[in-house]
């Protein structure tokens, strides 16, 4: 019988957030993982506090901590669902604690982008704008779909999520909109369109567009348009279960352990 403190030791940040408590009941129910720490902001009042009793249940003998460097340290894993810069900042360290780092972050511009490619050379790091495993088939669907048709097809992209979620397009939404242009030979940056309000003009020929739905407690819903006159073809993705993102997180984090330093995508994990 594998012995607890042989199995990988993983770091949740953001831990007090919807996603980071559905990472913490995954990571506590896995026989192939175990929890070693937990991160928040400083000031937050869930510092200093045991976890499971932060939590509302039972303590876990987990203290939630504002320093990231000391909790890295005994890691082997860091699963990461922030902000941008929060993301950037854990990724330097996750680096120098060569711990594999599980980003689920969205929202970040090309600076960041470049901050964790450098961190990279030195560690592994999953970069997802979605973790489940049915949204990177559909990844991989909208752009075989793109690359048959020509651009007498227009490809829309419409996705809903929860009152609170901050960036948009999503994070998935832009990974389906690059899949798309990759499809289709091009640039998604030279044909996005996710602007449109007041008086338009007509739809740009070619463009790929971007449309965005917030309310109640959507999860992730993502619907990959394709219309030509006279018929429409659509992809659909709905997540009523936010423990698939977690779930697909987890997986990452146990894949990364095998593998030299690098930035990978769930394409990777999932060997699609």
């Amino acid at each position: 019988m594998t012995d607890i403190q042989d199995l990988p030791g993983i770091v949740v940040t953001g831990v007090s957030g919807r996603m980071g408590q559905m990472l913490v009941k995954t990571i506590l129910a896995s026989d192939r993982a175990r929890l070693v720490g937990a991160i928040e902001r400083t000031g937050h009042d869930w510092v200093g506090r045991d976890l499971g009793a932060a939590m509302g249940g039972a303590d876990l003998g987990v203290a939630v901590t504002d320093d990231p460097l000391e909790a890295f340290a005994k890691a082997q894993a860091v699963i990461d669902f922030t902000a941008p810069a929060a993301t950037v900042e854990f990724a330097g360290l996750a680096a120098q604690a060569r711990a594999v780092h599980v980003i689920g972050t969205t929202g970040m511009e090309e600076a960041h982008l470049a901050k964790i490619r450098a961190a990279a050379r030195h560690a592994v790091i999953v970069r997802a704008g979605n973790m489940s495993l049915g949204v990177n088939l559909l990844t991989q669907l909208t752009k075989k779909v793109a690359a048959a048709l020509d651009a007498d097809w227009d490809i829309e992209i419409v996705e809903a999520h929860h009152r609170m979620k901050v960036d948009a397009p999503s994070g998935t939404a832009l990974m389906l909109g690059e899949a798309a242009a990759e499809g289709r030979g091009i640039a998604l940056a030279d044909h996005r369109d996710s602007g449109r309000d007041g008086i338009t003009g007509a739809r740009k020929r070619g463009d790929i567009g971007f449309s965005a739905i917030r309310g109640g407690d959507v999860v992730g819903e993502h619907d990959v348009i394709f219309a030509a006159d006279g018929e429409r073809i659509v992809l659909r993705h709905l997540a009523s279960d936010r423990g698939i993102f977690a779930r697909g997180a987890l997986r990452a984090a146990l894949w990364g352990q095998d593998q030299k330093p690098g930035e990978y995508d769930m394409l990777d994990v999932l060997g699609i």
